[in-house]
């Protein structure tokens, strides 16, 4: 059950649906499944828009009769003797063992760049980002060289809105024949290499940084994504390099990415190095009856997609069965 005070999850209709419009799984359908029922292809669909996923997801709860208790917000994790006491907003829960799979969209990271408490435009980050029209007439920088930045500006770009995309480093396109399938894969064998030991040969980092679904290869292939160095500053109407070039802007969106909703477990003191809880598996090192589901590698090969969230979610469920046996 654990669900964030914050979290807003895509389960069905009556659910708010935090996603931009134009968003693509950079996977096709029959690789975005969950296990038990593939997600069915759409004609001339190869990437799976928001909606898709979303009907999907109503289907699979509806096909299973999963309890889920919709409205109902958990705060806080913590000891009850033989138990976890779950604070929620509708009163307390106890539990042999919790499962946590609040992710991170919920946590938006905006970096710490000098200036930006007196910039005087708008700044959004990515998860309120919702459709170009919102900018038309206006400059909007983009920042971030990663899948969001790419598919929010090329979003922007498609629509003549006046663009500046900044990133660290130059943007680095896998090749257009992979996409997720070829992420998951290369996520899984990282995993295997260190778990046995072998040379870290860098996993899905190793293979670039942007999957290139059809609309962020047009935009590039029309050369509209053309990118910007990262600005070393903000001033009150705009950015500013380090070399003194300065732009005015509207807007800054930041695609800088996101850290884990953990802060239900603050009574638990169990955050370790970066943010992260330790675990063996999905289990926390410090708390047997906790399992962490879907933040990242940390917690199983590809676990924060729909396709490898399988594997760890079944090991999960053998961990508490057995647990709760003995």
């Amino acid at each position: 059950m654990c669900r964030s005070s914050q979290t807003r999850r895509a389960c069905g209709r009556n659910d708010v649906v935090s996603t931009w419009d134009s968003l693509r799984l950079f996977s096709p359908a029959q690789y975005s499944s969950l296990p038990g029922r593939l997600m069915p292809s759409r004609p001339g669909e190869l990437y799976p828009n928001a909606a898709h996923v979303v009907d999907y997801l109503a289907d699979y709860e509806k096909r299973y009769d999963l309890p889920v208790q919709r409205g109902q917000r958990v705060d806080s994790v913590d000891r009850d003797g033989p138990v976890l006491r779950v604070g929620t907003d509708s009163g307390p829960w106890t539990a042999r063992a919790v499962i946590s799979a609040t992710g991170t969209w919920t946590r938006p990271f905006l970096p710490a760049v000098p200036g930006r408490r007196d910039y005087r435009g708008r700044q959004l980050h990515t998860v309120q980002y919702r459709r170009p029209s919102e900018f038309a007439g206006q400059r909007v920088v983009v920042v971030g060289g990663g899948n969001s930045g790419a598919q929010i500006a090329a979003d922007l770009a498609h629509a003549r809105i006046d663009l500046i995309w900044v990133t660290q480093r130059p943007p680095r396109y896998l090749a257009d024949d992979i996409d997720g399938r070829a992420l998951f894969d290369a996520a899984t064998a990282r995993r295997r290499a260190l778990d046995e030991g072998r040379t870290d040969a860098g996993g899905v980092a190793s293979l670039g940084d942007i999957v290139a679904v059809p609309p962020v290869r047009a935009a590039r292939d029309a050369g509209l994504l053309a990118s910007r160095p990262m600005f070393a500053r903000l001033n009150t109407t705009g950015v500013e390099w380090a070399d003194g070039t300065r732009a005015e802007a509207d807007t800054v969106i930041w695609c800088t990415g996101f850290r884990p909703a953990l802060a239900h477990f603050a009574a638990l003191r169990l955050r370790g190095t970066r943010g992260h809880i330790a675990t063996v598996g999905t289990r926390a090192v410090d708390e047997p009856r906790l399992h962490l589901l879907g933040y990242g590698d940390w917690t199983g090969p590809a676990s924060a997609t729909l396709i490898g969230v399988g594997r760890p979610a079944r090991e999960a469920a053998r961990d508490i069965a057995d647990f709760i046996r003995h």
